[in-house]
């Protein structure tokens, strides 16, 4: 019974061990460490060392839009919605429609349903 119990874990092992790797692979992190080292002198002479590392947020990888795909903000570099779209010479936006921007590209997309209509590339400098 111990050996069969063995056994089982063996191959499950072996199954899920690729699995698991692809998983790990497909959402590369985009970490940001930096290090900090301060000195400081004290009056009674001794000196005292601090050094400080800050971890920030994974931040997601910038993305390029296409027409048909759902737009969402949170994978939009430098997010705005662009009201005066005539100082960027694009067109006026249809019923149910705005212009947004995403990186140095104006985005045409519907209100509701957040589908793209249009994507002028480098647009909005």
């Amino acid at each position: 019974m111990f050996r069969k119990i063995i056994m089982a874990l063996a191959t499950t092992t072996l199954v899920a061990s690729p699995l698991i790797t692809a998983q790990a692979q497909a959402a590369p992190e985009h970490r940001q460490e930096t290090s900090r080292t301060v000195i400081k002198q004290k009056p009674n002479g001794s000196t005292v060392v601090k050094q400080q590392t800050v971890v920030r947020k994974a931040t997601p990888a910038p993305r390029r839009w296409a027409k048909g795909q759902r737009f969402d903000r949170r994978y939009a570099t430098n997010y705005r919605v662009v009201n005066n779209y005539r100082d960027y010479r694009l067109s006026a936006p249809p019923r149910g429609y705005q212009w947004v921007r995403s990186g140095n590209d104006a985005v045409l997309i519907a209100i509701t349903s957040g589908l793209i209509g249009a994507v002028v590339g480098s647009a909005i400098r």
